[in-house]
């Protein structure tokens, strides 16, 4: 009989702290998170982390220890954290287990299309939690409270009678449990952002601002909130006035080691389930973030590969992360690049460094007004790590050292980045550049090329397999013609070769070669062509039936975003 020891599963598709319990499933002990949050006493705490980096697990975790769950039959959440790192902290702590009301909302699914399905989902989400805590109706002693509490509850009504629900609904749970109450709030930012993509970015504002504001400025029902996001959003006055809002993003120290995993925690989990010779893949692939002082790799890919371990050890490893964040806001601040803006994610894209200007107050209604905001956004959200402390400029602004993370982003940079250049020079008018290169015009085909060239990024600028793809990818537009790459001809092969199936059109022979320095660029164009001639590569087409005259010969250096071209006409 086989007696080997089944492993505990991994959480997959599990984000809510009492099912991954319940479940029996494997989990990274993040509860004296609860310690630290009542050691700082803060009133209110925003947490800013990229997605998929624990928010909801930590906050759900948050609600499962802190709410009184006496009126939903008393489900023993005490018995979810035996053994956890927070029962043995002390008593001191213990006294505020399921102590409290909770609100726990989620505004993650409230990124529609339009506001009004947003407000249909927001109504629903904040409905819900009124008919979670419907036993509060039995303390309620105003007529006029009752009919409101039951139209919120109802998810119906005009969305303006919902913006001061959570004071309401706090308000309501005060008086019946007789202690104030906890509100948590996960993926506060998700609606803004769909908004402001998609076009009603004030409406949202209007109503988040009384939505929250009155929860949390001065609300004498609160006992304490925690507010999770992937950016901190100031200057929209989402908070205007909350003077008791403690900002822990990813620069803070404060609870750096309980969103992502660290070192010793990814060492334990590869070693439960058998596979310590795969650290230095999972450091490649995942790690490299920098929260505070403490490095942490991406919790959600960590367990993803581990998974796909557990059922071929030898799988390759994936970007798993690029597929679950959201992508909209950093394609729509990469078509407004500029040349300098697209050099230094080429710079990235080689392994190497940026300085940047770093400020925590992203305003998305301010967003396109400087490319510092890019670089802010990538980082803040999980696409750049800091290298080092930074230093401050003489204007006292925070400079940072940025890079790209791991192979993990790198691979969202190269394929998902330079995908949305190249779909934006496909979207280019070409009839000036073909015309060119057929009529033999080498002064507009150069000036052309280049400006394709400045359009475009690549981290392998001087490769010869970068130019020739580039080549073959637009050249492959001119309709009646055909492209062959390294088409054999004469004594050897051609790099490309673009020719009208109409016999009495043309055939265009190039040869490609990179130069490193822009002074070379006129040798290696002449060397180039004397390739083409040496090798005698329009010997195929000659017998083809192509005359002299129809087959073109270019012979094309390039160096960086510069070409020089040599041809036979």
């Amino acid at each position: 009989m086989d007696t080997k020891k089944i492993p505990t599963p991994l959480p997959i598709g599990k984000s809510f702290f009492d099912r991954v319990i319940e479940d029996g499933a494997y989990y990274v002990d993040k509860t004296l998170f609860i310690k630290d949050l009542l050691d700082k006493g803060a009133q209110v705490t925003l947490c800013t982390r990229p997605r998929r980096f624990g928010k909801t697990l930590n906050q759900t975790m948050l609600k499962c220890f802190f709410e009184n769950t006496a009126p939903f039959g008393g489900k023993n959440t005490r018995a979810l954290f035996n053994g956890f790192k927070i029962e043995k902290a002390g008593e001191q702590y213990l006294a505020h287990q399921g102590k409290y009301p909770v609100i726990f909302l989620s505004f993650k699914e409230a990124e529609a299309d339009n506001f009004d399905i947003t407000c249909y989902s927001f109504k629903n989400t904040i409905a819900d939690e009124f008919r979670r805590h419907s036993y509060v109706k039995e303390k309620i002693a105003q007529t006029a409270d009752l009919t409101k509490f039951e139209e919120l509850a109802s998810g119906k009504g005009d969305i303006s009678i919902y913006r001061d629900s959570l004071r309401f609904l706090s308000g309501c749970l005060e008086n019946y449990h007789g202690t104030k109450t906890v509100i948590l709030i996960d993926e506060y930012d998700v609606p803004l952002q769909r908004s402001w993509l998609c076009g009603y970015y004030k409406e949202m504002i209007d109503f988040m601002r009384p939505l929250l504001g009155t929860a949390l400025k001065d609300c004498p029902h609160l006992q304490f909130a925690v507010i999770t996001g992937c950016l901190r959003i100031f200057k929209e006055s989402i908070f205007t006035g909350l003077n008791n809002l403690d900002v822990i993003s990813i620069l803070s120290d404060r609870y750096d080691e309980y969103f992502g995993f660290t070192q010793d925690e990814v060492d334990a989990m590869l070693k439960y389930y058998g596979m310590e010779s795969k650290t230095q893949i999972v450091r490649d692939w995942y790690d490299g973030y920098l929260f505070g002082k403490t490095e942490v790799y991406n919790p959600w890919s960590s367990i993803q590969v581990v998974d796909k371990w557990e059922e071929n050890i030898d799988r390759f490893p994936a970007p798993y992360w690029s597929n679950t964040s959201g992508n909209d806001i950093v394609r729509e601040l990469v078509n407004r690049a500029d040349y300098k803006t697209k050099t230094e994610l080429e710079i990235l894209m080689a392994g190497e460094a940026i300085e940047k200007q770093i400020c925590e107050d992203i305003t998305y209604d301010e967003i396109f007004n400087s490319s510092n905001n890019l670089w802010n956004f990538l980082f803040f959200t999980g696409y750049l790590k800091k290298i080092g402390d930074g230093r401050q400029d003489e204007d006292d602004k925070l400079i940072l050292n940025l890079s790209i993370p791991n192979r993990e982003v790198r691979y969202i940079y190269v394929t998902k980045i330079d995908e949305w250049f190249k779909e934006r020079i496909q979207e280019k008018n070409f009839d000036t550049f073909f015309n060119a290169i057929l009529t033999g015009d080498i002064e507009t085909f150069r000036d052309e090329l280049e400006a394709l060239l400045g359009a475009s990024i690549s981290f392998m600028d001087n490769a010869e397999n970068f130019y020739h793809g580039f080549m073959a990818g637009i050249l492959s537009r001119l309709d009646g013609y055909i492209v062959k790459s390294n088409r054999e001809s004469g004594r050897g092969r051609s790099d490309l070769v673009m020719y009208a199936v109409n016999k009495r059109e043309k055939a265009v022979i190039f040869e490609l070669k990179p130069a490193k320095k822009f002074q070379d660029l006129p040798a290696a164009c002449e060397e180039a062509l004397k390739q083409i001639e040496d090798n005698n590569y329009a010997a195929y087409w000659a017998d083809e039936g192509y005359t002299d005259a129809n087959i073109i010969k270019y012979g094309i250096a390039f160096c960086g975003k510069n070409c020089e071209i040599k041809s036979n006409k």
